[in-house]
């Protein structure tokens, strides 16, 4: 089975362009099923195998959102031998899908966010450089991953543009409000070291996802006393944004770099304030 794991890991990276962290979720998984059926030959697994697997994972009282993740590896990779013609039946069609509770997205208000923004000190590199980061984040909705990987020839500073590079290795344009721009100018030209890459660490090496995390996990700690918020709230917050002062719903897809529109639809749920406006001034019993 070792050996079809590797293979499907290959289709994953070159073909598909899977993220490094995705392709790390499905060996972690595969690797687990592979020593729970131990010596059984893959073409002996069956719907009632893989039933036990799943009562043997939730037994270790993985939630529901674990187990999905963990089912959806198992369909992917037998579908996958499936149509390399290394297996003749598919023993996950019988499989139903979890059912997982939807949770909303945590937003901030506008004033947060402005709380938020202005929170970092001025008078240094660090805190110049940690300001960038929550302006850049809020003003284009990037993820944080996108954001570590940034190169300062990403950005147009002339035509107010970033290229990102998102989920499966796709590019897309964003565009950058003049805040963030000039946010990144004073933090590039406080900075001690030149470098290609955006957004130094104390070392003057790359920042990392982790490391962008802890440092807006610090500010958010000093402002905002909601529960589950982080840095991904950014995020959020640029979306609801968005579609509460009239953007539609497909131009927020793009600039989120969502590959379906069910998943930006998610946001229309979080306020209903625009809609209760617009009725408050439309209708005549209001």
């Amino acid at each position: 089975m070792q050996r079809y794991i590797e293979k499907f890991l290959r289709y994953l990276e070159i073909e598909k362009n899977y993220s490094k962290h995705t392709l790390v979720n499905y060996h972690i998984d595969l690797n687990e099923f592979m020593k729970f059926i131990d010596a059984m030959p893959i073409e002996k697994v069956n719907y009632l195998t893989l039933r036990k697997y799943l009562a043997a994972m939730k037994e270790k009282s993985l939630q529901n959102r674990s187990l999905a993740r963990k089912l959806a590896s198992l369909r992917s990779f037998f579908k996958f031998l499936c149509r390399e013609g290394l297996l003749k039946e598919n023993p996950t069609v019988s499989l139903a899908t979890l059912k997982l509770e939807k949770k909303l997205p945590v937003f901030l208000t506008e004033i947060e966010i402005n709380s938020l923004l202005e929170a970092p000190s001025q008078d240094d590199a660090s805190g110049l450089r940690d300001r960038a980061i929550m302006e850049t984040l809020y003003s284009t909705g990037m993820r944080v991953s996108e954001l570590a990987g940034l190169n300062i020839e990403n950005i147009d500073f002339i035509s107010g543009v970033v290229k990102v590079l998102g989920k499966g290795k796709k590019e897309r344009l964003l565009p950058i409000g003049d805040k963030a721009i000039l946010a990144i100018r004073a933090y590039l030209k406080k900075r001690p070291k030149e470098s290609q890459n955006l957004f130094l660490n104390k070392n003057y090496g790359r920042l990392t996802d982790r490391g962008v995390r802890l440092i807006i996990n610090k500010y958010i700690k000093i402002v905002s006393s909601k529960e589950r918020v982080s840095p991904h709230t950014l995020r959020h917050s640029f979306a609801t944004h968005l579609l509460n002062r009239g953007a539609d719903l497909r131009s927020v897809q793009e600039l989120l770099g969502h590959a379906n529109l069910s998943t930006t639809q998610i946001y229309t749920h979080l306020t209903t304030q625009r809609l209760k406006d617009v009725y408050d001034k439309a209708h005549p019993r209001a």
